[in-house]
């Protein structure tokens, strides 16, 4: 498995149709409604398999000083269960820390907060239901503050 920043127009290309595929295509939204405004300035992190094929992707992005949000975190469904998306999202939090930021906060689906607790995120309150039916929740993760002589 190898975790990175997509890097050419075709893996772009190829990043964005995992995200809609997975996160948009089974509730009938159009491909182009897995992008944003923020995409252009967002870290965007992709898992590849030993054959090279794109299998999993997630963003972070800035949403004030110090406190960045994960979206658009995806896994092949053929893939599941086996750490990618806990690959993902360890790359993105350790981003985020390079990138100074003291937490993360994300809205998880609700077939994937217990995830997210598992890995550290607490629970804020209920957030939007997307598409009438993909009800998600408010998490927050707080990072904990390290001696900058042990660097990040």
């Amino acid at each position: 498995m190898e975790i990175r920043s997509p890097e050419t127009e075709e893996e772009f290309a190829a990043y964005y149709e995992l995200r809609w595929r997975v996160l948009r295509k089974p509730w009938g939204q159009p491909s182009g409604s897995e992008r944003d405004e923020l995409d252009a300035a967002a870290t965007h992190v992709a898992g590849y398999d030993e054959a090279k094929r794109l299998v999993c992707v997630g963003r972070l992005h800035a949403v004030e000083t110090g406190v960045g949000q994960v979206r658009y975190m995806a896994v092949e469904e053929s893939m599941r269960g086996r750490g990618l998306g806990q690959a993902v999202l360890d790359e993105l939090e350790r981003l985020a820390k390079r990138q100074g930021m003291t937490a993360i906060r994300l809205d998880a689906r609700e077939s994937a907060v217990g995830f997210y607790q598992r890995n550290g995120y607490a629970t804020e309150g209920e957030g939007h239901t997307l598409f009438a039916v993909v009800h998600h929740s408010k998490m927050r993760k707080q990072f904990a503050v390290s001696n900058p002589e042990e660097g990040v």
